[in-house]
């Protein structure tokens, strides 16, 4: 009888231990959502893969006093929407001029505030460069910017995280370049945009030389006739269909100052000073 209530005894405690134990752990651990980080692909363009004709044409450095306003007149001629990477210092002397292009239905990218070579820089004086470009744009506008473009192309994989992660901002590279800084003449550079330019081309150019000026009617008059359309590079972006290629850039440098190429995009065989 001693032996049946001893082990009767310990089956009862063993139960209790049993049902009562760890009562703070629960069952399941919940597990914390992390999200998905951005992927090279979704941050950084110079093409797109699209199924329609249609192009971004996107001018760089401005804006200028007098060719901005001139090349924002052919431009409302043609009803054709621009994108343009603006420089924070030209936004500040000239917010009329940047005010009219975004009320024309253009779209303002941020192209830095002194035209540096970010790459070379640290993270705060990158984020100043940004930040006051940002907010001379949303000065002018109304709007922040939701693109950017580096100064020379030249930007390093852990910027473009990091600034994408800061501001939202899309980084914008290209896949045309007729090299009009080096002033070649209006039908040198217009001879090579219509040579190079495809469906879901970013083409680049320079609203501060005057042969881009005078290259662009015949230009954009001759790309209408191949039968392409012209669309901000958000619209452009937002048309893409899966093909996307992943990102490359022609980075430039200045003859000045010797942009070396990013760790994340391939060099090309030239070099240029704007952009």
């Amino acid at each position: 009888m001693f032996f049946l209530r001893l082990y009767l005894l310990c089956v009862a405690l063993v139960a209790t231990r049993t049902l009562g134990a760890d009562p703070e752990i629960p069952s399941q651990i919940p597990q914390k959502s992390v999200g998905k980080r951005p992927t090279e692909q979704n941050i950084t363009f110079n093409s797109v893969h699209t199924d329609g004709p249609y192009i971004a044409m996107s001018f760089d450095d401005g804006p200028s006093a007098t060719l901005t306003p001139k090349l924002l007149d052919l431009l409302a001629a043609r009803h054709i929407k621009a994108t343009f990477f603006v420089i924070g210092e030209n936004v500040m002397e000239h917010p009329e001029i940047v005010a009219r292009a975004a009320r024309e239905g253009h779209e303002i990218g941020n192209h830095s505030w002194s035209h540096p070579n970010l790459a070379k820089m640290s993270q705060e004086s990158v984020r100043s460069q940004l930040q006051r470009t940002d907010d001379a744009i949303k000065n002018a506008t109304g709007e922040r910017p939701t693109l950017m473009r580096p100064p020379y192309g030249s930007i390093t994989d852990r910027e473009k995280h990091w600034i994408h992660d800061e501001f939202g901002y899309r980084i914008i590279l290209w896949d045309v370049d007729p090299y009009d800084w080096k002033r070649p003449g209006p039908a040198v550079v217009r001879n090579r945009i219509l040579k190079e330019t495809r469906p879901g081309s970013i083409v680049l150019s320079h609203d501060i030389h005057p042969g881009t000026i005078e290259a662009m009617p015949s230009t954009l008059d001759a790309l209408e006739a191949k039968g392409l359309k012209f669309v901000t590079v958000s619209e452009l972006i937002g048309m893409a269909t899966p093909e996307t290629p992943p990102p490359t850039a022609k980075l430039k440098a200045s003859p000045s100052a010797s942009a070396t190429p990013s760790p994340s995009v391939a060099p090309s065989p030239a070099f240029s000073p704007s952009g």
